[in-house]
């Protein structure tokens, strides 16, 4: 079947840019035109292509059978509590959307209270995010269409779920932050072209208090800056209400932090409080007058400190709770208490203080794993927290603050036996002999022969760790077989600042040779061979499956770049791609561009060489990493690859970079992803 592969002829034009003397030619910068006939008919061609192979996979529908069978359990969200009613989100199992419910007992049957599924036919409508007020009274929702970042957000009264008539447009990122029940602050962009609004760079992002009952065209603009169009700005309030907290940043890292005390009459406009852009920093909640930070500021691995606003200078911070060994990922607060979420070997670790810094107990955890939702209102005496690892699903327990018991409240019943499957963390040494950890999770009695077929995932930067998490998707490679591998490569946070800064900019290199190491390591000890190695990642992972199949095409016999990243030359022209030029780096600065056109997928690819069996994903709304990235690679590869290993790109309708996606179109993909991957790699289906 491989050797029979026909591609779609595409068109070649010249377009050729100069960069600091080096002239680097694009011939398939036509494909960038979203809205173009021809872009529209180029992605018609490869999905028949694409379509006609997969279908000629003679279990492909098999295994979508049982990942139908597999996806269809119960999945429950945390529960959470607002105004004396609790809610959470459920899917029944196959449902596109999952549902928001409330109940006064969680014991009793709940309500529907929004049911995204109601919102499209197909699905493809999905709600994005939930803002309570503070009493509960009134939520704000928003919702994205296709899975585009845009979002609209609408307003219901909680008690009666009537929707009123507020609505708000033209917005990306952030959540609503509620002034009582009055009205809420939120960030917003201009009203967009209509046919550029899926790739046009997005600028001026400005701050609007919009008060309930009015139209968006009455919102109080609260802050903009117009000598500054590429910076993001977020604002927030202390649980209190007090404190009205302005967060600025110019990229993915970096902020700077502004304030207003409410309190304060005197103070009209915003006061500096954290000078940007060289740490991270966020506010937690305030102690009195005083407000809880966590930063990185002179703690690579951060640290809680007070502030007192009226004397802000980095000098007069008091460390709250010093710097430890393991990375603090995030501090949630609830019942006057903090939550203290560490990384040790990218597994959670969870400890309980008080406001002043006392320690109070660690909450103890069933196992490697990873845990989330430490977080209530000062009033509340419980809360309710969720934990899962690549062999658990995930479970959720009740937290009581006072006396630190966990509780299990519910569990998931999937349709697979998990209790054959085993996960075991190695670590291995690196290029440059830095120690790396990964995660390898297989089935009880797995030989080390060098023959078993393996799924390499990563992704590698923006300060993300890769923690254990449970996927039926990955349990299935599992169950056939397959070692599914998690690393956890430098230019995540797995180990605090240092190891982020040690996969970005000009040591993004790192990256590629952290994964190419784990690759070989497998071979070297036994688990595996070079034919028998499956790659995926997506977006800044689809980034790192591009440099990797480029630099060592021979290592890996199937690639799977998802919505990747893969010019680095041109990333930043689009949508928000400019807010990872603090991560990347751009191509505008000479001290970066030769850099960057070393790995850039896209411009690494070569005449003639025999690329790993590839299928690229993307989809047509990805207004994030816009698909034009994965249209240019995919069309050089085809152009350039050379030998019987076939190099498709399956083009998604009505889909974006992968947020809201529906269930029906999840279960599609995963089915393709993992027929593609084991046809290529030799293994058969086990029934």
């Amino acid at each position: 079947m491989n050797a029979q592969m026909q591609y779609p002829f595409t068109e070649k034009k010249v377009v050729r840019d100069e960069y600091f003397g080096t002239t680097v030619e694009d011939p398939y910068r036509w494909l960038e035109d979203d809205n173009a006939e021809e872009t529209r008919q180029w992605v018609i061609a490869q999905n028949k292509v694409t379509d006609q192979y997969l279908s000629q996979i003679p279990y492909r529908d098999k295994i979508e059978a049982r990942l139908q069978k597999l996806w269809n359990y119960p999945k429950f969200g945390t529960p959470f509590k607002k105004g004396g009613w609790y809610y959470y989100f459920k899917n029944d199992g196959l449902q596109n959307q999952s549902v928001l419910y409330q109940t006064k007992d969680l014991n009793a049957a709940p309500e529907v209270l929004i049911d995204p599924n109601t919102f499209s036919s197909e699905g493809t409508v999905a709600l994005s995010g939930v803002s309570f007020s503070k009493s509960g009274k009134l939520l704000a929702y928003a919702v994205s269409k296709a899975g585009s970042d845009w979002q609209e957000i609408y307003v219901m009264d909680a008690e009666s779920k009537r929707l009123l008539t507020d609505k708000i447009e033209w917005v990306k990122f952030g959540s609503p932050a509620w002034s009582a029940d009055e009205g809420f602050y939120y960030s917003r962009y201009d009203q967009p072209d209509e046919k550029s609004k899926l790739s046009k760079a997005n600028e001026f992002q400005k701050v609007f208090y919009h008060k309930i009952g009015t139209p968006q065209s009455e919102d109080l603009l609260v802050y903009e800056d117009k000598a500054h169009p590429k910076r993001y700005y977020g604002c927030g309030l202390t649980e209190d209400e007090r404190f009205l907290i302005l967060s600025v940043s110019e990229g993915t890292s970096g902020d700077e932090i502004w304030f207003r005390d409410l309190k304060d009459e005197s103070q009209r406009g915003f006061q500096l409080l954290v000078k940007g852009f060289d740490t991270e920093t966020n506010v937690i909640d305030n102690n009195g007058g005083h407000l809880l930070l966590k930063t990185n500021f002179n703690a690579p691995n951060y640290r809680v400190v007070a502030v007192d606003p009226k004397n802000p200078a980095r000098e007069n911070w008091k460390t709250v709770i010093p710097e430890k060994e393991e990375v603090l990922l995030g501090v949630g607060t609830g019942g006057g208490q903090l939550f203290m979420n560490y990384l040790k070997d990218a597994s959670s670790r969870i400890y309980q203080y008080d406001y002043n810094g006392a320690a109070i107990r660690e909450i103890e955890l069933p196992g490697i794993g990873t845990a989330s939702g430490f977080g209530a209102e000062k009033e509340d005496s419980e809360f309710y927290y969720s934990y899962a690892s690549f062999a658990t699903p995930p479970s959720i327990y009740k937290y009581d603050i006072a006396n630190g018991k966990s509780e299990l409240y519910k569990t998931a019943e999937i349709n697979m036996n998990t209790s054959n499957i085993v996960t075991e963390q190695i670590f291995f040494t690196s290029k440059d002999g830095t120690k790396v950890p990964m995660f390898l999770t297989y089935k009880k009695g797995m030989k080390r022969e060098g023959n078993n077929p393996v799924l390499l995932y990563g992704y590698g930067g923006f300060n993300i760790p890769m923690t254990p998490g449970f996927s039926v998707s990955n349990a299935f490679f599992v169950e056939q077989g397959g070692i599914y591998v998690v690393v956890n490569l430098r230019g995540g946070s797995e180990y605090g600042e240092k190891w982020h800064q040690g996969g970005m900019l000009l040591n993004k290199q790192n990256v590629f040779d952290d994964f190419i190491g784990a690759a070989e390591f497998l071979i070297k000890n036994n688990y595996t061979n070079s034919g028998k190695i499956a790659i995926r990642g997506g977006s800044n992972g689809g980034l790192l499956v591009g440099a990797a199949m480029t630099q060592r095409p021979e290592l890996f016999k199937v690639a799977i770049p998802q919505v990747g990243v893969l010019d680095m030359l041109r990333y930043h022209k689009f949508t928000v791609g400019w807010g990872w030029a603090v991560e990347y780096g751009s191509s505008d600065a000479e001290a970066y561009f030769p850099y960057l056109y070393k790995y850039s997928p896209y411009h690494n690819l070569k005449k003639g060489v025999s690329y790993p069996a590839t299928m690229v994903t993307t989809g047509d709304h990805d207004d994030r990493v816009v698909p034009a990235h994965s249209f240019k690679f995919a069309a050089r590869l085809q152009e350039y690859h050379k030998g019987e290993n076939p190099v498709l790109i399956r083009i998604e309708t009505n889909a974006g970079h992968g947020a809201g996606k529906p269930t029906s179109k999840i279960i599609e993909e995963a089915a393709d992803i993992w027929a593609f991957t084991m046809y290529n790699l030799g293994m058969e289906y086990e029934e």
